[in-house]
């Protein structure tokens, strides 16, 4: 067989190959294509020991000094990490999974930014969906009346008094971002503490709270008027 023949019938198998293997591509039950799931478009997986250093390291911020957090004592399920979006609500959502302790902020192109958070002990919880209609840095802390009423001694804090000045000491720490449901403030907030052994645990009066260095990275990713799924 001349060479010249030989590269046509191996051009002809190659050929007859790629046609091949299109055809199985494109083959599933009922004829449709089924798609695989969404390949995240950013890394995830757990942060290195050196992006823990960063994250939770001593920082000023708005004038005010918050101290190293001791991430080590943390279980790690809690630390700020971006994971495969599996809460099924599109780019923009916060999501509060109140079972596991964990909040999302919902992106584009399949991933979540997930952290550990603290939740309010049986009943003092929330549920339900709502959006976050307003924000602040540094927060003055105005205890409502229902709270005043179990402890009297939170009067001076009171909203008529002007609340608690904003603060690493104040019980909102570095960021609040507040819940609305309907138009109404549901009195429920995203914030941070100072109080970092209570991630994971349930244990406040019914607010969604965040190591400080995490809520002041949150505060930067949730759009205006996020819709928030709290469950």
């Amino acid at each position: 067989m001349r060479f010249d023949d030989r590269l046509v019938q191996r051009r002809g198998l190659l050929a007859g190959m790629l046609s091949l293997t299109a055809a199985l591509a494109g083959c599933s039950t009922g004829g449709a294509r089924v798609p695989g799931p969404m390949a995240a478009s950013r890394p995830v997986g757990p942060p290195s020991e050196e992006e823990l250093v960063s994250r939770y390291a001593a920082m000023e911020d708005g004038g005010y000094q918050l101290p190293a957090v001791p991430f080590r004592q943390i279980d790690p399920r809690f630390y700020r990490q971006r994971v495969v979006n599996t809460t099924g609500e599109r780019a923009g959502t916060v999501v509060v999974d109140t079972r596991s302790n964990f909040l999302y902020v919902v992106e584009p192109g399949g991933t979540a930014m997930r952290y550990g958070v603290g939740l309010g002990r049986a009943g003092f919880d929330w549920s339900g969906e709502g959006v976050i209609h307003w924000r602040q840095k540094w927060p003055r802390w105005k205890p409502p009346a229902e709270m005043i009423a179990r402890q009297p001694s939170l009067a001076r804090y009171s909203v008529e008094n002007g609340g608690q000045e904003p603060g690493p000491n104040n019980p909102l720490g570095a960021r609040a971002l507040y819940i609305f449901q309907n138009g109404e403030d549901t009195l429920y907030r995203l914030h941070g503490t100072r109080e970092w052994a209570s991630i994971g645990k349930s244990v406040s009066s019914g607010c969604v709270r965040l190591i400080n260095q995490d809520v002041i990275d949150l505060y930067d990713r949730v759009p205006g008027k996020a819709r928030i799924v709290v469950f």
